[in-house]
């Protein structure tokens, strides 16, 4: 696992930035768009796939007698479950090998970020560190609070269920409802980018449905019935931040590497660290929903998305932080000032 945990981050730092700059950067989200639609198929098929190949019927009969076996009787039971998964990783392992060597091997250009552009070379003088790229660090910080936000909304809609009294058999399909909705998201953004609509304005309006969903979720009350379920209204808006989610993250990617030239592959490293979201949201929802409960818990995501549309109307466009001394202010202060592009 740790092999695993290692491995994905340097594969989502090199993926990442080589299909953003692999095509025109305004097809960036179309492309990544993509790579989406199989990310979060998989996310469907996987586990369905992995309980066909490991589980089996007699799992719960086993499972309901762990609690009185000795220790010993309990530890062989465990032992003997968890070797099933030793074929299905072996495949798994098998087949990643065969997909290295397959891109190893292919024809896909090599992309020599080193080289810049006049316009870019000229922008990047006197620049040593990604650190001194203000769109760049803003959008890891963007990537941290998007990243935590789909986890929220996929990892907690069980729960939410659950309160509402949803038994967890029933409650069990709403996370693919979410990534249902999420895969549309991706559809659409392939389907109407750039032709119809520009990545940045797909970028600003999904984060203003989050916004307006977040806001729904705490605010919409009332039995529906949908699907087949009978539940709040509000449980149908977390299901929909799905869709909002869908786009946010290809939009980030372009405008965050915009004009790095030679620190691409040290600022995408640094957008992948924005990853760490996932393990560190779902936390503060987690406090927030043992004190306050599990609807207002999700405040928490209210100023995410307002920090995401911040960074898609504006913050993607700061390229200097310039520091200096106030004439003469009471306070005698530093004060930021930013410089943005036209």
């Amino acid at each position: 696992m740790f092999g695993l945990g290692v491995g994905l981050p340097i594969l989502q730092t090199a993926a990442n930035p080589y299909i953003t700059v692999l095509g025109a950067k305004e097809r960036a989200a179309q492309r990544i768009s993509i790579m989406g639609i199989c990310n979060k198929a998989a996310g469907i098929l996987a586990p369905l796939l992995f309980a066909a190949v490991v589980l089996r019927a007699t799992d719960t009969d086993l499972f309901s007698q762990l609690p009185g076996m000795t220790p010993s009787e309990k530890s062989l039971a465990l032992d003997a479950l968890v070797r099933r998964v030793i074929v299905p990783y072996s495949v798994i392992g098998c087949v990643l090998i065969g997909l290295g060597l397959l891109v190893r091997f292919s024809p896909l250009p090599e992309i020599n970020t080193e080289h810049e552009t006049d316009e870019v070379a000229a922008a990047n003088v006197g620049k040593t560190s990604v650190f001194q790229f203000p769109h760049l660090v803003l959008g890891a910080l963007a990537i941290f609070l998007h990243v935590g936000t789909q986890v929220v909304a996929i990892d907690t809609i069980i729960g939410y269920a659950g309160s509402m009294g949803i038994s967890l058999l029933e409650a069990k399909v709403f996370p693919s409802y979410t990534l249902f909705a999420t895969i549309c998201g991706y559809i659409l953004g392939i389907s109407l980018i750039p032709k119809r609509i520009s990545q940045v304005t797909v970028f600003r309006l999904c984060t203003l449905l989050g916004l307006t969903f977040t806001l729904l979720i705490i605010f919409a009350s009332g039995p529906v019935s949908f699907l087949g379920h009978r539940a709040d209204l509000s449980i149908w808006f977390v299901v929909l931040l799905g869709l909002a989610n869908s786009l946010v993250w290809a939009g980030i990617w372009p405008l965050a590497l915009d004009g790095l030239g030679r620190f691409t592959k040290i600022g995408a490293a640094l957008l992948i660290m924005g990853l760490s979201g996932n393990a560190i949201l779902p936390l503060v929802y987690g406090y927030f929903a043992d004190h306050y409960g599990l609807r207002h818990a999700y405040w928490v995501l209210f100023p995410c998305y307002f920090y995401l549309a911040y960074y898609a109307f504006y913050g993607h466009r700061i390229r200097q932080w310039r520091l200096f001394t106030a004439q003469k202010s009471p306070a005698h202060e530093p004060q930021w000032h930013r410089t943005t592009t036209p």
